[in-house]
Formats: structure tokens, C-alpha cells, sequence
């Protein structure tokens, strides 16, 4: 499938007035117009496009949905033939739901772990019009999709990659350093980075681990390392560079409870055609002083869909 990288993700807030304030004051976000259908819920752009994150209001911070690009309409169509031809159940997104993401057409499916997934081609976008909460240098979003996602999975079954690199036609990067079973893999068309999306197996656990950002300058990964700790908010890792990616970064936890890595690319991605075991974890810094795991990782029945579960018995 030709998807470029992830073009927005959907979640569930009960801390949407922390949101407003942490969005643009923390992050440099920039607070989008939300849709009239869609009145009560947050919505943030990180770049030119209408949206790049969407809160809605509810009693749970969990992740709702990843939207996937496809590169145009044509490859769009093949990825919902490829998808049917392998019995995936898909929901063609109707009128309402492709104006509320501000995309031609869409498709939602479930990964066979349960995670909610859209596809989607042709997002709105308004050049020149991001204008960052506060004084920062912009995202890195064009060729790499808007960012990586990790999320924790109870199961890890072999029907998993399958689905992941066979059906949806990723790349498979590696386990990494950690410890237990992870895996990274990175849409078709993304060159320029390790992974889109890692899974992580953890036992009786479910949920957003930490989403991935790049910035433009190793100076926006300071300044917000600068007012994250100004604000006493809670670390993850320090600041460092991992030992499979030439960047630097640095975690911390959102209202939500998962971590952001806020990145810069250090130096020109590069691309060694095997797969990658690296001894450790960073090459330096990247110190542990928070839990890995964040309030986001609760147990599949708090954060996963309740019809999804009920359908597996």
C-alpha cells in the first residue's frame, strides 16, 4: 500500500481544559477550528494542513483512532481492494465523518489487535496558515507523515506483523534494544525515519505508550525541554540520541498520560538495508527518570473499544 505516514490522530480526553493551554503553551501547537459537527471537541494543527490532533470529550484519556495517508485517490483504491481481497473488515467513512476530518474519502478497520485505524487521501490544508502557539520553529511533517506512535498490546500474535507488513505493506525495522517482544515498522513511502508505528507487549496492558514528534531545530527541542521543566511536568528520558536513529530527544508525560518525544533530526537519516540490533538502548543521555509506562497503560477493558472486546468473548 502506498501510505505515506500517520496524518492525524484521534483520541478520548477527560482533560480537554488542560489541553487548551498545554497545546499551544507547551507544545507550540496551534488551535484548530473545530468542525461544526464536532463543536465540543479540541482540535490542534502542527503544520498547514486543518488538523493534525483531535481531543474528544469523554471519560477516558485513551487513543481512538490513527489516520493513515494514502499518497492520492488511485492508491487509495487499491489499498481498499487489497484490504477485501483479505477478508479485513473495512467501514467506508459516509459524508459527515470525511468533513469532520477534512479528508475525500476514508476507510476505518481494526488492526488484529484492536487498535481503530482510518485511511485516508486528500486532507484540506490552507498554505501559510500554522501559526505556533508560542515562539517555536515549526514541525517536520511533509515527507514523513506528522510522527510515530507506540502503543502496548496485551497480545502479541503472529497474525499482527502479518497484517501489518503482508496486507498494510510495511516495513519491518527490528525488535530494537528494549527488552520483551516490539516491534517497529514504517509505512511504504516513509524513508526518512525507523518506525510510524511500534507495538510493545505487555501483559494485561493496553495503551499509548508515546507519540513522536519532529521539530525543525535542536533549539524547539530545548526551548520546550526549557518549559517542560519550568512547569515541573514529568519526565520520562532526558535529553539524548538513540542508538537506532542519528537524532536527539526527549520525553516527557501530556495531561493524558502519555509521553511526547519531542525530535530533531541531528543528522540526514540514514538507511542500511538490514535490520538493526543495537546493544543498547541511546548512544548517550536519554536517563530514565520517570516510568516507562505512563497513565495511558491501563488494562484492555478500561482503554480498548468495549464492543471490540465483547466480540472477541
Amino acid at each position: 500500500m502506498d501510505i505515506i505516514g500517520i496524518g492525524y490522530f484521534g483520541f478520548e480526553s477527560s482533560k480537554l481544559d488542560e489541553w487548551r493551554s498545554y497545546g499551544p503553551e507547551v507544545m507550540g501547537f496551534q488551535t484548530a477550528k473545530s468542525p461544526e459537527a464536532d463543536a465540543e471537541s479540541l482540535y490542534f494543527k502542527i503544520d498547514d494542513r486543518r488538523h493534525r490532533f483531535a481531543f474528544h470529550p469523554g471519560k477516558t484519556d485513551r487513543l481512538l483512532y490513527i489516520g493513515w495517508e494514502a499518497k492520492g485517490k488511485l492508491e487509495f483504491q487499491a489499498a481498499v481492494a487489497r484490504f477485501r481481497e483479505h477478508k479485513v473488515e473495512v467501514t467506508v467513512g459516509d459524508a459527515a465523518l470525511c468533513e469532520q476530518r477534512g479528508v475525500k474519502e476514508l476507510i476505518r478497520f481494526r488492526d488484529p489487535v484492536g487498535y481503530q485505524h482510518e485511511l485516508f487521501y486528500s486532507q484540506k490544508f490552507t498554505p501559510r496558515s500554522f501559526m505556533p502557539g508560542r515562539s517555536h520553529g515549526g514541525f517536520s511533517v511533509p515527507h514523513r507523515g506528522m510522527g510515530h506512535i507506540v502503543v502496548i498490546t496485551p497480545e502479541y500474535p503472529p497474525e499482527l506483523e502479518i497484517f501489518l507488513t503482508q496486507i498494510m505493506g510495511f516495513h519491518w525495522y527490528g525488535s530494537g534494544a528494549g527488552k520483551g517482544r516490539t516491534g517497529f515498522y514504517r509505512a511504504k513511502l516513509n524513508t526518512r525515519t525507523s518506525h510510524d508505528i511500534a507495538y510493545g507487549h505487555g501483559a494485561g496492558r493496553a495503551g499509548v505508550q508515546h507519540v513522536g514528534l519532529f521539530v525543525n531545530s535542536l533549539r524547539d527541542v530545548g526551548e520546550t525541554y526549557d518549559i517542560v521543566k519550568q512547569r515541573q511536568l514529568p519526565v520520562m528520558m532526558t535529553m539524548g540520541q538513540h542508538t537506532q536513529d542519528p537524532h536527539v530527544s526527549f520525553y516527557h508525560f501530556n495531561p493524558s498520560g502519555f509521553a511526547f518525544e519531542t525530535i530533531v533530526e541531528l543528522e540526514p537519516w540514514h538507511e542500511e538495508g538490514f535490520e538493526l540490533n543495537p546493544e543498547k538502548l541511546s548512544v548517550w543521555g536519554h536517563e530514565l527518570v520517570g516510568p516507562i509506562l505512563g497513565a495511558s497503560v491501563r488494562t484492555p477493558e478500561e482503554v480498548m473499544d468495549p464492543e471490540w472486546l465483547a466480540s472477541r468473548g
